[in-house]
């Protein structure tokens, strides 16, 4: 007779599979408003700080963006020590060895890309007293990205490790820490010097290093992640192990940047139209930005528990773990789709009064774009999470392939030629957004269904 109360192996893995979304997701939810503190505060200093920091934002995020695409090689291949013996210890330790180590590089590497950013502004045509501002800023944010870098690695340990709520915790410690920071340090109050924009700087440097350091203290004292001992004998090479990371995380940074990269190419096109729709645009965008965590974390769950199977060598498991996530992202984008559609003017309200004359250019246009976004979660949804479950499998070169081109070669051209070349404007430019995610998914949507036959699962 069966035994009553044991969950089906399926119910079980969707489980496991939202309470490893569930606070990934809110976590990057979190994230989002530690990087709106920044411009709620740098705006009151004027349009001219505004746009510097916007300026050094972008570079930085860019670069960020691409480093720990790099290092969140990371997850798979712990998932897949943890699959493949579950007191992996000494594997697992290994790995976050060299991703520490990776982790150090990249920091580097970064932080001499952003000493550039003066001279990539002014090649790009910007105002060059902005330019100024904007790299006096991002100076001092680049030395944010060794604590940011390793610390986005301790919150993959950490997700990884089945504790994905500290990563919640975490980020709204770091939302309250920010605000703090920016408000002793821009407007000089608790004793603390105006350092007007600069300060915005120095408080995400500052938020960034007590998030580092409360990822530590957790896995410190959290008795299972502790047992791992990831700081022994961190001054010894693992080459192979370190090789392995670069040569899946690449392709990750690549296919990252490109999806960034596209999305943040489509503000210069908008530049080329008009105020009312580059706005327009980046409200939509901010909208589509914040329904995309969602998905997002759906997808970094889906490296996990795919990682986690193909490491046992469990194909069933493997194929569980696919419905699973394609399964909660497919609830989770309805979602998504209903609220856009259905109340857009009170969405938009969150960024300007949709009531005002003066927004009635700027809310029209954006009303436009929010339908093409909302026509487009779904694709946006399929893309991350299909990626995600192929880097589970450790396949991520065809993935960035894939990626380069969806976006670029479809997304990019379709939107430059929609935008400029057409009566479309600002619509086509979304088009092309929607073009690019479209082919995207698609893509790899198939590749994950032949993963069998493409021999990218266990024998």
């Amino acid at each position: 007779m069966a035994q009553t109360g044991t969950p089906s192996p399926m119910r079980a893995e969707i489980g496991a599979t939202l309470r490893l979304a569930g606070p990934l997701a809110l976590a990057n939810l979190l994230q989002m408003a530690v990087y709106a503190s920044d411009v709620i505060f740098v705006a009151r200093l004027g349009q001219e700080a505004l746009a510097a920091s916007s300026l050094a934002v972008s570079i930085f995020m860019l670069v960020n963006w691409g480093l720990l695409g790099l290092t969140g090689a990371a997850a798979p291949l712990i998932a897949a020590e943890l699959g493949h013996k579950r007191h992996s210890v000494r594997e697992v330790r290994r790995t976050m060895r060299m991703a520490l180590w990776l982790s150090l590089l990249c920091a580097a590497v970064g932080m001499v890309v952003c000493q550039f950013g003066h001279a990539i502004m002014l090649a790009t045509g910007q105002d060059p007293k902005i330019a100024a501002m904007a790299q006096e800023f991002l100076t001092i944010l680049s030395f944010a990205l060794l604590p940011m870098i390793v610390g986005n690695v301790l919150r993959t340990f950490v997700s990884t490790m089945g504790k994905p709520v500290f990563a919640t915790l975490i980020t709204a410690l770091a939302i309250l820490v920010n605000v703090i920071g920016n408000f002793a340090l821009v407007f000089g109050h608790f004793g603390f010097p105006a350092l007007g924009l600069p300060g915005s700087a120095l408080s995400s440097l500052i938020t960034a290093v007590i998030t580092m350091l409360a990822y530590i203290v957790v896995i410190q004292t959290d008795r299972r992640m502790r047992r791992t001992h990831i700081w022994g004998r961190i001054w010894r090479p693992e080459w192979s192990r370190l090789k392995t990371m670069v040569r899946l995380g690449i392709p990750i940074a690549l296919t990252v940047m490109a999806e960034g990269g596209l999305f943040g190419s489509a503000a210069y096109l908008m530049g080329n139209l008009g105020a009312a729709e580059l706005a327009a645009h980046t409200i939509a965008l901010q909208v589509a930005a914040a329904f995309f965590q969602i998905p997002y974390g759906i997808g970094q769950a889906a490296t996990i528990r795919v990682g986690y199977h193909y490491g046992a060598g469990d194909r069933q498991g493997v194929a569980r773990a696919g419905l699973a996530v394609f399964g909660v992202c497919l609830a989770a984008q309805v979602i998504a789709i209903a609220a856009m559609l259905g109340a857009p003017r009170l969405i938009i309200s969150a960024y300007v009064d949709p009531d005002a004359a003066e927004n009635a250019q700027v809310v029209a246009f954006a009303l436009q774009y929010l339908v093409i976004a909302a026509a487009f979660q779904l694709f946006d949804g399929v893309q991350t999470v299909a990626a995600g479950a192929l880097r589970g499998l450790q396949d991520t070169k065809w993935p960035m392939i894939i990626a380069l081109s969806g976006y670029w070669l479809v997304g990019f051209a379709v939107a430059a030629w929609l935008g400029l070349g057409t009566p479309l404007e600002g619509v086509g430019v979304w088009i092309g957004l929607m073009a690019g995610l479209v082919v995207v998914a698609a893509l790899l949507g198939w590749r994950w269904w032949r993963r069998e036959r493409l021999g990218l699962v266990p024998a």
